[in-house]
């Protein structure tokens, strides 16, 4: 079996090359991705990137199509990966997370790739009421990050058929220590936060809700989609991937981080305006379809997941939200450098 991965340079690519690598010892596994975070290292021993048999360096949005090639599993991670970056970078973010997508399912179809798995998010939700979203529920996207999933998910259900395997992973918000660490997500932020400046400051009332998934469990997921049956879900599949436990308040999220980590304060913005973005997701769905495939990492797992990585470390950096761990800021390193254009493409 060969296994083609789209952005594995990333947060989540590691992690997920590392589990297919356990899951599929004899499978060809490939890696495309622009580089954009590559340097991103932590403290590692080793590249993620030597479970790989190969690596290509490459724009999805100019795709060597010929790659596709006696593939037969297409995962698609690649993508401008959160709010922030979708508002500055709005073109790209559709062009990457969307268009490219689609061209890309196209060409796996016409290639006779079997299946396809695209990285969508519960934030296709947007703002909800109290009751936890099911997969039916209305999509209400607020950013441009999340209507390209919303967008990309609608067009691909049109390509799926009885040769062609589409799932959809609505991913939770992704938490967790990784070799190419992000610290622009609401615990990792918390935590990083705690250890370097001894408290944590959470931006909005606190109020909201979010669902979470840490990201062992996002690559358990993808192992799981890149063998489901059709009994499972059907041709086209979009799921709401995470846990029914892992739906908190931002600041239960930041009491957790307190109670693991200790002699922390919260300082709390009680003049915030409200935060749409608030959700609870049903996670049954899921639960009931991949089994042993459903999340086992739980909360005070994933605090001290990360406490203990970011000691490795000897993290300490009090302004990291302004340096290189958070994507946009690398983003814009890259332009002011002159290494990238604003449409993100390489100078």
């Amino acid at each position: 079996m060969k296994i083609l991965i789209t952005g594995n340079l990333g947060y989540i690519g590691p992690l997920v090359i590392k589990r297919l690598r356990q899951s599929f010892p004899s499978s060809t596994l490939l890696g495309f991705d622009l580089g954009y975070f590559s340097h991103s290292l932590t403290s590692v021993s080793y590249p993620p990137e030597k479970y790989l048999d190969i690596q290509y360096f490459g724009d999805v949005r100019k795709f060597p199509y010929e790659i596709l090639c006696d593939v037969d599993i297409v995962i698609y991670l690649a993508a401008i990966s959160n709010d922030p970056m979708g508002q500055t970078f709005e073109k790209p973010t559709y062009e990457i997370n969307q268009f490219s997508a689609i061209n890309l399912a196209k060409a796996c179809r016409k290639a006779s790739v079997k299946r396809f798995i695209f990285a969508s998010s519960c934030s296709v939700y947007g703002s909800a009421d109290e009751k936890p979203r099911i997969e039916d529920s209305e999509l209400q996207p607020l950013t441009a990050y999340a209507r390209s999933k919303v967008e990309t998910e609608k067009q691909l259900q049109l390509l799926a058929g009885e040769n062609f395997i589409i799932t959809c992973l609505r991913f939770a918000t992704a938490c967790g220590f990784s070799p190419r660490l992000r610290l622009d997500l609401v615990l990792n932020d918390f935590v990083a936060s705690a250890i370097a400046n001894g408290k944590i400051e959470i931006l909005s009332d606190g109020s909201p809700w979010r669902p979470l998934i840490h990201i062992k469990d996002m690559a358990r997921a993808i192992d799981w989609a890149c063998t489901r049956k059709k009994e499972a879900g059907g041709e086209f599949l979009a799921i709401n991937t995470g846990s029914n436990k892992w739906n908190y308040q931002i600041n239960e999220l930041a009491k957790a981080v307190k109670k693991t980590i200790g002699n922390v304060e919260i300082l709390i913005n009680q003049n915030a305006l409200p935060d749409k973005r608030s959700y609870k997701v049903d996670f049954s769905k899921f639960k009931n379809l991949a089994g042993k495939y459903y999340p086992k990492v739980d909360l005070h797992e994933a605090v001290n997941d990360l406490y203990e990585g970011l000691s490795r470390m000897s993290f300490s950096d009090k302004n990291f939200r302004k340096a290189g761990y958070i994507r946009l800021i690398t983003l814009n390193n890259h332009i002011n450098h002159k290494r990238l254009n604003q449409n993100l493409e390489w100078l």
